[in-house]
């Protein structure tokens, strides 16, 4: 199954504290927070006041594909109270259920121009399972629990939602099979991606050359700050763990020369003093889609730091847990054909 799917065993076996003896004395990367920021995307605004980010290059006229933002829509909560509404796609605790439901039409009709058009979420909890969708699912009451959904049924628009998370979006040019994955750093280290293509390959018979990918917006190098023990799942799976991670020092003259001012409680890679440990989750699911067989050059990282640019995205860390929910999405049209 592993051979079939292209995938690999994993590198687990090296106990934890042998993984930090290991990695005693080894220094990483340094850098500041404003060299490692990139700018934000340019959204396409849509005839309903949607605004979506679609993927570079890919013109085709069988696919459906794009990436949201948190701008147009009918939502209340998260914005201020002179502004227009926002477009939370997620069944958030603040949201009413039937705003969230207008947005997500909405959305499929900026991506597709239809806001009919089934669009399949799911329940997500931050694993490696993927499932195989169908129209069924569009007429189901709940969810299905995953944190990804592959198809080559036309018609259906697949989503997964993230407000710092990575989303990966896959399509087979040959075969036309889709597939979105939902990646934030549990599931990046439990491959999701990587098993996403191994799944495409044993239901559709997909071959990684054939594959085009694209990698959205999500919490990226520059402000993901992460703990010890992330590092330590991260090398307990891969063998470049470590070149996916940085030190990054806060550029605060006031913060360098006065660091005991600034003294906190909280856990190692989790204050906002440098310098702190942070993690490229997108380069990381860059690297197994490398890994699946994906050609380089047909990998598109969208980009854009949710917590960078709050005026664009839904950012979980940067709102401190109180925010809405952005949707990745890829489907097949009807009838149409074309190549990416």
């Amino acid at each position: 199954m592993f051979a079939i799917g292209g995938l690999a065993r994993n590198r687990r076996g090296a106990s934890v504290s042998a993984v930090r003896a290991a990695g005693r004395g080894v220094r990483f990367d340094r850098a500041i927070q404003e060299e490692l920021a990139r700018p934000a995307p340019q959204p396409r605004v849509a005839a309903n006041g949607a605004a979506w980010l679609p993927v570079p290059g890919w013109r085709s006229s069988w696919l459906w594909s794009g990436f949201s933002t948190r701008i147009g829509g009918v939502s209340r909560p998260y914005c201020a109270e002179d502004a227009p509404g926002e477009l939370n796609l997620g069944f958030t605790a603040e949201d009413s259920r039937e705003d969230v439901i207008a947005n997500r039409r909405l959305l499929a009709e900026a991506v597709t121009g239809d806001p009919a058009t089934p669009l399949i979420a799911l329940k997500q909890f931050h694993s490696n399972l993927v499932v195989r969708a169908t129209t069924a699912d569009a007429l189901r009451e709940r969810p299905r629990r995953a944190d990804g959904q592959i198809t080559d049924e036309p018609g259906i628009l697949l989503a997964v939602q993230t407000a710092d998370c990575i989303p990966v979006i896959v399509a087979d040019r040959r075969l036309r099979a889709v597939g979105v994955f939902h990646a934030g750093w549990r599931g990046t280290v439990k491959r999701v991606a990587e098993i996403g293509v191994g799944r495409m390959r044993l239901e559709f018979g997909s071959k990684p050359e054939d594959l085009v990918a694209a990698i959205g917006p999500g919490n990226g190098v520059c402000c993901y700050a992460v703990g010890e023990e992330v590092l330590s799942e991260f090398e307990s799976q891969f063998s470049h763990a470590r070149e996916l991670f940085r030190e990054v020092y806060d550029a605060d003259v006031v913060r360098q020369k006065y660091p005991m001012l600034f003294l906190t409680q909280r856990a190692p890679g989790h204050s906002p003093i440098g310098p702190s440990l942070h993690v490229d989750l997108i380069e990381a699911n860059r690297r197994q889609l490398l890994a699946a067989g994906l050609r380089p050059e047909l990998i598109r990282v969208v980009g854009g730091c949710t917590q960078c640019h709050p005026e664009l995205f839904y950012s979980h860390r940067g709102s401190r847990g109180r925010t809405g929910r952005m949707m990745a999405v890829v489907g097949i049209r009807v009838s149409e054909t074309s190549s990416v």
